[in-house]
């Protein structure tokens, strides 16, 4: 088998020039004798990677200088929490928008703190599209607006920003697990925005935040030091060890997506992936997607065999082809196809030859 083509909604594949170039400094780090596992997360051979990191993540999404980037542990689940301890700053409501499974926990996890206004939820038809903004019920005294830009288990993303300059100055929040970096960004347009490191960042261990400076210091009474912000912000990520590795890899990342011309190329290469898989579930009647077409994410493909009975033989063979994680998550089904920065388009056009032979195969 010549190649293997990874389709995991995460841990997800991974550029291979960063792989061979991490195999390549594992045991010897710019000549320092260490790999970066071992460096101290206060030596300047690691402070170093750390500054590099930021400033590439800084220049590729264009972030002002009245942001902070903090490094943190806890997947994207931990803001859950994080949001609402540090952002409600003496208010007791927040709004937030339900358009999958990711925006449910973390409504469930931010009621522990406040009340929760679900301002539109696509509940209503199994989370399969992005309610329209002008459909929105905004709370005037919430404390900050949360939404999930992409869905990674029911493949409904979010292609637009949603317009709140006129909603009283609320910050707006966004879980962007699984689409950070996909295409451009105005950061401006965020108070914070978050994400797990790996889905389309780097390995899992690492969490982003991106927060404008004045929703700092005003934590809940009783946050613990180590869900505050601007404590963070003021160590520089480093009030306690930081996930050095998973920093450092990200940072390579960083450094790839550069090298391919940044976000614009990104956005451009992406479409082209996804529309080759669209067209293919638009125009064969083995296959369903079922996420309506203006929300369809970029990144995570779900669809489903129009005969279940054939999901067995459908991803047996196509791990015999080198194609493997694509069954759907456990609470949906079916089959999902995660097609992040770093799978090449190669893969993609492998999958959509395969998924055409299948169903000619039992037509």
């Amino acid at each position: 088998m010549d190649q293997i083509y990874n389709f995991s909604a995460g841990p997800a594949v991974l550029p291979k020039e960063v792989l061979q170039q991490a195999r390549e400094e594992m045991l010897d780090w710019h000549g320092s004798g260490m790999s970066v596992m071992e460096m101290s997360h206060r030596g300047k051979e690691f402070m170093s990677i750390a500054e590099k990191t930021e400033s590439d993540f800084r220049e590729l999404i264009g972030i002002p200088e009245n942001y902070k980037v903090l490094f943190l542990q806890g997947g994207a689940s931990s803001q859950f929490s994080m949001v609402p301890m540090n952002l409600l700053r003496g208010k007791i409501k927040a709004d937030y928008i339900n358009t999958g499974q990711w925006s449910t926990k973390a409504i469930e996890e931010a009621a522990r703190y406040c009340t929760i206004n679900v301002a539109a939820s696509s509940a209503d038809t199994n989370f399969t599209y992005v309610p329209a903004q002008d459909k929105w019920h905004l709370d005037p005294e919430a404390a900050y607006i949360h939404y999930t830009s992409n869905e990674t288990i029911g493949g409904v993303e979010f292609h637009w920003i949603p317009e709140i300059d006129s909603h009283n100055g609320i910050p707006l929040v966004v879980d962007m697990s699984s689409d950070i970096l996909s295409r451009p960004l105005d950061i401006t347009r965020f108070g914070l925005i978050y994400a797990g490191a790996q889905k389309n960042l780097g390995p899992a261990g690492l969490t982003l935040v991106v927060v404008r400076e004045d929703l700092l210091g005003k934590p809940l009474p009783g946050t613990p030091t180590l869900y505050n912000y601007q404590i963070h912000a003021q160590n520089d990520s480093m009030y306690n060890t930081p996930p050095t590795y998973a920093m450092y890899i990200t940072g390579l990342v960083f450094a790839w997506l550069k090298s391919k011309g940044g976000l614009v190329a990104m956005e451009k290469t992406n479409i082209t992936k996804a529309n080759l898989l669209y067209d293919l579930l638009d125009d064969n009647d083995s296959y369903h997607c079922p996420v309506a077409k203006a929300d369809r994410s970029l990144m995570n493909v779900p669809f489903t065999l129009k005969n279940p009975a054939l999901d067995e033989e459908f991803l047996k063979q196509a791990s015999n082809n080198g194609l493997i994680q694509l069954k759907g998550h456990r609470s949906v089904g079916g089959m999902r196809a995660s097609i992040y920065n770093a799978m090449p388009i190669e893969g993609v056009e492998k999958l959509v030859a395969f998924m055409k032979e299948f169903a000619n195969q039992y037509a």
